[in-house]
């Protein structure tokens, strides 16, 4: 993203944050950003999208660091994950996306519904693939209905304890262990009981036209390129750059660019210190997709 754009929308989510979503105007956003009209239509066309932006630049962030949390780590450690939430809710609270989207979900517009309608598939599907990571593909039928569970404990724990501790962040950790500890439980208990009250390839019929609608493929993604930036060569920059250029662009652009991802991956392959194997099962991948 252009650096100009990425200012326009750091300015704007201060003035957010300020102000309020809908008492801050475009003007308002061209004179804190310094901007003519011209050039925010030109990034933008409407303050709508805007937020859009906002909010999928800093959940892009978010997803990197919260996979990097599982480099050389396993997948299935409890541990792991309550960072991930713990970081998960950080990040929710630093930029108060809370409070903007308390404000915004009001509003009468149909793209910013459908965009965080999606967005919240998005994160159920999240919490799902790594609720298959920690209980395993055996117990996959009940998942489902546990993670659905899982977002609702968290999110009820989380707000009393925001009013009990006037939103102080002092005992979040202990909040998500909790949390965590309750759903181990109920996992527990579905899978003894067999009982079930939805079905886990719901997920798919509410997601028919993701492009990760295919969770064992975003799976397969997400460890192939963390096991290549485990290698040593990934302390240089720029390779671990290209590594994460090639998942977002796979995973969060709207026509993935066969031509700049196998750019990427033609750079990677010049240097004969990645292991070809590692390589191989990574382009296997790519190929898979567009082919």
């Amino acid at each position: 993203m252009k650096d100009r754009k990425l200012h326009v929308i750091k300015m704007s989510h201060q003035l957010f944050i300020e102000k309020g979503f809908l008492a801050t105007s475009i003007q308002d956003i061209l004179n804190y950003s310094g901007i003519s009209k011209g050039t925010f239509y030109n990034y933008f066309s409407s303050k709508n999208e805007l937020l859009m932006e906002l909010f999928k630049s800093i959940y892009i962030k978010l997803e990197k660091e919260r996979n990097d949390l599982l480099i050389g780590q396993s997948a299935d450690d409890l541990d792991i994950f309550i960072q991930q939430i713990e970081l998960q809710v950080a990040t929710n609270r630093s930029n108060k996306l809370l409070t903007l989207f308390d404000e915004v979900v009001v509003l009468h517009d149909e793209d910013l519904k459908e965009f965080f309608h999606r967005g919240q598939l998005r994160m159920l599907r999240w919490y799902y693939q790594r609720f298959i990571d920690l209980f395993g593909e055996e117990n996959k039928t009940y998942l489902l209905d546990c993670t659905i569970m899982f977002i609702g404990i968290l999110h009820q724990n989380l707000k009393y304890h925001s009013f009990a501790f006037e939103g102080s962040d002092a005992n979040l950790h202990s909040v998500v262990q909790y949390s965590v500890n309750r759903i181990v439980r109920v996992v527990e208990e579905a899978a003894e009981s067999r009982e079930q009250l939805f079905d886990y390839e719901l997920i798919d019929q509410w997601m028919p036209d993701f492009r990760d609608q295919d969770p064992d493929f975003q799976k397969e993604l997400h460890h192939a390129i963390l096991s290549m930036k485990q290698q040593p060569l990934c302390d240089t920059p720029r390779y671990t750059e290209l590594l994460e250029f090639i998942r977002d662009e796979m995973l969060h652009h709207p026509k993935p660019r066969r031509f700049l991802v196998e750019s990427a991956m033609d750079t990677l392959r010049q240097n004969d210190r990645f292991p070809q194997e590692a390589l191989d099962k990574l382009n296997l991948l790519i190929h898979s997709f567009f082919d």
